[in-house]
């Protein structure tokens, strides 16, 4: 399910509401994690001790500086860090995007390199009361599966440390991988990140706009509805990524979503991805280039239970409006449905 696939996204947020609503009737609510990250505002140095093979060599050692920049985005529901660092092997630079899940009351941490422009598989956990957090992943090693946990420890006001650790035996034993600790850089001594231009540079800024929404996709019905949506996407990560907060109002909504736009420099492709304020939760992202001012994005997902190709386009229309338009294929790409338009028009920004 994509950031476009606003039919069985409104479904599924509405599901969740009740879900969570008869959750809270039968018992008392978890702990809400929501402010979890709150300590990490600000830019810190960070010095860095990895293992490049923790089982073969747990040892061997490198160590990294570097400077890491963390905010809150999408009113609090997501986190953002931005990081750089030079060691033996040169300059390096991540970025990391945390999303809150209010039902499960856990984090999932979404890795971004500038060199490969793969999101990787999310590591998901959550705080506990004392403030330690551990997130975990099942990843590879050499071609091997093992499990990946993150943990912050040694949380204050001015410090604090990030490791992971892998495990080939199920969790009974870890070996350490990485190990950030982090100390709070003074708000005057902190340098502009540049920023780079791209080819989505048109659709910066903060955006009213009204959409059109077929209710039934590829069923042969011709029913419409219509709702007035607005739309603000800023530059992050030096203007390799975008974030696009969009906010849709009655009577499809309220619902607000996020969409995480990068580029992969190895591919030469943008690519997409979402999460809801229902499930803080990205997706599988979809695929995409540019040509002409005008990029195209692709992929596979099950629609009402069958797989089902989709497109979404994005292009400027003046230097103040832009439009995008999805649309659904059942037949492999012969014949296309469109089933959400929306046009878009700046308010404010650039």
């Amino acid at each position: 399910m994509k950031i476009f696939n606003f039919g069985r996204a409104i479904t599924l947020c509405l599901m969740g509401t009740v879900a969570a609503q008869a959750a809270t009737a039968q018992a008392a609510p978890p702990r809400d994690g929501q402010h979890d990250f709150d300590f990490a505002e600000g830019t810190w140095h960070t010095h860095i001790t990895r293992a490049p093979d923790p089982f073969g060599q747990p040892n061997v050692t490198i160590t990294l500086e570097g400077t890491v920049t963390s905010h809150k985005v999408w009113g609090g529901r997501a986190w953002l860090e931005e990081i750089e660092a030079d060691g033996p092997k040169g300059h390096w630079e991540a970025m990391t995007l945390f999303l809150y899940n209010p039902h499960s009351h856990q984090w999932s941490m979404n890795y971004l390199n500038s060199q490969a422009g793969t999101l990787t598989a999310p590591l998901i956990g959550s705080f506990d009361q004392n403030g330690r957090a551990e997130l975990f992943q099942s990843d590879t090693f050499k071609d091997r599966a093992i499990l990946v946990r993150g943990v912050w420890t040694k949380i204050s006001a001015d410090a604090h440390d990030f490791g992971e650790q892998y495990s080939d035996d199920g969790g009974k034993s870890w070996k350490f991988s990485f190990l950030g600790h982090k100390t709070r850089i003074a708000a005057s001594e902190v340098r502009p990140v540049p920023v780079v231009s791209n080819d989505f540079d048109f659709d910066i800024g903060s955006f009213k706009s009204h959409s059109s929404r077929l209710l039934k996709p590829l069923t042969g019905s011709n029913k419409w509805a219509e709702t007035d949506n607005t739309t603000v996407v800023s530059r992050i990560w030096g203007g390799r990524a975008n974030l696009a907060e969009i906010h849709i109002d009655p009577p499809l909504g309220p619902i607000d979503f996020l969409a995480l736009r990068w580029y992969n420099p190895v591919a030469h492709q943008w690519f997409l991805d979402f999460a809801n304020a229902a499930d803080g939760t990205l997706g599988v992202p979809m695929a995409g280039v540019f040509n002409n001012g005008r990029v195209d994005f692709y992929d596979a997902e099950p629609v009402d239970g069958k797989s089902t190709l989709v497109h979404f386009a994005v292009w400027p229309t003046s230097k103040d409006t832009s439009a995008s338009e999805q649309a659904f294929s059942a037949d492999g790409g012969q014949t296309w449905e469109v089933n959400y338009k929306t046009q878009y028009t700046r308010v404010s920004g650039k």
